[in-house]
């Protein structure tokens, strides 16, 4: 049996089944990106739900394993060379994930790089402005008369669907036919942003073809369907 107890966040949250994956995470976009790629990779893992409304990503125990207090992180006891792995992060955690399996992120070098891109793009730009854009018409920010910050991440966030509007044009999935961590990465965020953030008038959601057809076929995988709900909130 593996020994975790060199994790101080086991003691807040105790591993049953040291053995897997361990999961601290909540079904956020960011969160579900990990539970879906553990879904389909199949791989052994035991989730911890992570409440930020509780503030429990700033205990010492869970800063322990990602000092930026922010969800998800895991820890893998069979990491590199059969030792234990503290990783947080949520696109690092994909590219570790597909690399331990050889799944959703092309052996081919060029290809790799190019998803790994699409990767950072995500991370990068999607999430932060689909984030903000998120605060500014559905949480507090809604409240502020000046709605130029809100006009700003409207402007960002159409213009990044554009972009990805573009590339599925002749595409299957983002980097083509392949599944890949580029497309775990994004479904979630966009899913959000029409879902829980309400924002799809603003953004002319209507007006986009590719992008839809792309989310619908992402919602309709039976890991994506799984790992959306994990873990399970209270």
């Amino acid at each position: 049996m593996s020994d975790l107890s060199a994790f101080p966040i086991t003691q807040r949250w105790p591993a049953q089944h040291p053995d897997r994956i361990q999961l601290y995470s909540l079904p956020t976009p960011n969160g579900v990106k990990v539970s879906i790629m553990l879904e389909e990779t199949g791989l052994a893992y035991e989730p911890h739900l992570i409440d930020i409304g509780a503030n429990e990503t700033w205990v010492p125990e869970y800063l322990s394993l990602n000092p930026n207090g922010k969800i998800p992180a895991i820890i893998d006891p069979d990491g590199p060379g059969g030792k234990p792995l503290g990783l947080f992060e949520s696109g690092a955690i994909l590219v570790y994930l597909a690399e331990k399996t050889g799944k959703f992120l092309p052996a081919d070098p060029a290809a790799r790089y190019e998803t790994l891109q699409w990767v950072m793009f995500q991370m990068a730009a999607i999430g932060p402005m689909f984030g903000q854009l998120g605060f500014f018409h559905r949480f507090a920010g809604k409240d502020y008369e000046d709605k130029r910050p809100r006009d700003r991440y409207v402007a960002e966030s159409k213009r990044l669907l554009g972009v990805l509007e573009d590339r599925l044009a002749t595409r299957a999935w983002i980097m083509g036919d392949e599944y890949t961590i580029a497309d775990i990465a994004t479904l979630g965020w966009v899913r959000n942003l029409v879902g829980f953030y309400g924002a799809g008038e603003l953004v002319d959601w209507a007006s986009l073809k590719h992008v839809p057809r792309w989310l619908e076929a992402g919602l309709a995988r039976p890991a994506v369907r799984r790992g959306l709900e994990i873990p399970k909130r209270p």
